[in-house]
């Protein structure tokens, strides 16, 4: 499963509550469609923070780290088992943070610095399962080309969550954590040769029922709804 949520804006009390949720409900990994870009390094050093009970990083937090960098360096990528494994609850080490780093995918607003950067790409190709899908903040700044090479578009900026189909493409938001009547999150997930969206409220409430979409070609079935 995969937990999507956007538009946080520098709350990370609603970012924190996006991800246990999700984590609860066995997200593994989670897409981060911007409006702030710098909220998953801000909510980071927030949580490493609160771990240590709220005192400030110190030279012998720094020295454990290296320690632990020096004893198990990181490896290029999150390995298939790895990525199946439980959500880290912690993020006391370093070895914590980079896990969890390595678990998000994530893209600039067009306010940001981060989208005005050449080094940062402003929408990323994920693949779920068969699917590939491109994740941005805003949908208006797809191209022909990315129109082109996915099925799925991952998206945030809008206030509700949402799926809506375009002839075989499939446009999917979770809604936002800050500036809209709910805060809502969601959950993308496989189903069997398809996948499925589901919304949920920071309580658990389910607010978008599971919808399937239809990405599979060999698919000959037709839904009605």
């Amino acid at each position: 499963m995969i937990g999507v949520f956007s538009d946080t804006h520098g709350d990370l009390d609603a970012f924190d509550a996006a991800y246990e949720l999700l984590r609860s409900k066995g997200a593994r990994r989670f897409l981060f469609t911007g409006a702030r870009y710098t909220d998953l390094d801000e909510w980071v050093l927030w949580r490493r923070k609160k771990s240590r009970g709220g005192r400030e990083y110190s030279d012998a937090d720094f020295l454990a780290d290296v320690t632990q960098w020096l004893v198990a360096p990181p490896q290029e990528g999150l390995s298939r088992t790895a990525a199946s494994r439980e959500a880290p609850a912690d993020l006391a080490s370093e070895d914590d943070r980079r896990l969890v780093m390595e678990r998000f995918v994530r893209v600039p607003e067009r306010d940001s610095l981060a989208y005005r950067d050449p080094s940062v790409a402003n929408k990323a190709m994920d693949l779920v399962g068969d699917t590939l899908c491109c994740v941005v903040h805003d949908k208006n700044d797809l191209v022909r080309d990315d129109l082109l090479n996915a099925l799925v578009f991952i998206h945030g900026k809008e206030p509700d969550p949402a799926v809506v189909q375009i002839g075989p493409r499939y446009f999917v938001t979770p809604g936002r954590l800050v500036g809209a009547a709910e805060q809502t999150c969601g959950l993308l997930e496989k189903a069997e040769r398809n996948l499925s969206f589901s919304a949920f409220r920071l309580d658990g409430h389910l607010v978008l029922p599971p919808r399937v979409l239809q990405v599979d070609t060999r698919s000959t079935k037709l839904t009605v709804k």
